[in-house]
């Protein structure tokens, strides 16, 4: 019986300290709620009608002809041209992907810059058009 008495107070010393020490917060997982379908009747989608303003069909300049062609066309089919032509030819920069390398054609196009960005495409188109 002597070592029941001893074990006794060590138990209640270990329980003591555990309660004394601080809990770590422990976040459960909450419960994933099932997401409810509920059927509802698509409102008819219109069709978008493009700007006329982009629709304009504008005359490139000699530089800019040189890349697309000289039949005049509206803003967005010139960038689409140029990015045929830039793909067509890998003169997109292959470490930095934004940046267009410019071959001899492109190069009179972009005021003598070996390199522009892809976003001064539409402002190198709407300075060289007419």
């Amino acid at each position: 019986m002597a070592k029941a008495k001893k074990a006794a107070p060590k138990k209640a010393a270990k329980k003591a300290a555990k309660k004394a020490a601080p809990k770590k917060a422990v976040k459960k997982a909450a419960p994933k709620k099932a997401a409810k379908k509920v059927a509802k009747k698509a409102a008819p989608k219109k069709k978008r009608t493009p700007n006329a303003a982009f629709m304009v069909a504008l005359t490139p300049s000699p530089a800019l002809a040189e890349v697309i062609g000289s039949k005049p066309a509206p803003r967005t089919d010139m960038i689409k041209k140029i990015w045929d032509y830039i793909k067509k030819n890998g003169l997109q920069d292959k470490t930095n992907k934004r940046n267009i390398n410019a071959d001899a054609k492109l190069k009179t196009l972009f005021g003598g810059k070996n390199q522009v960005s892809m976003f001064d495409l539409a402002k190198i188109v709407s300075q060289n058009v007419k």
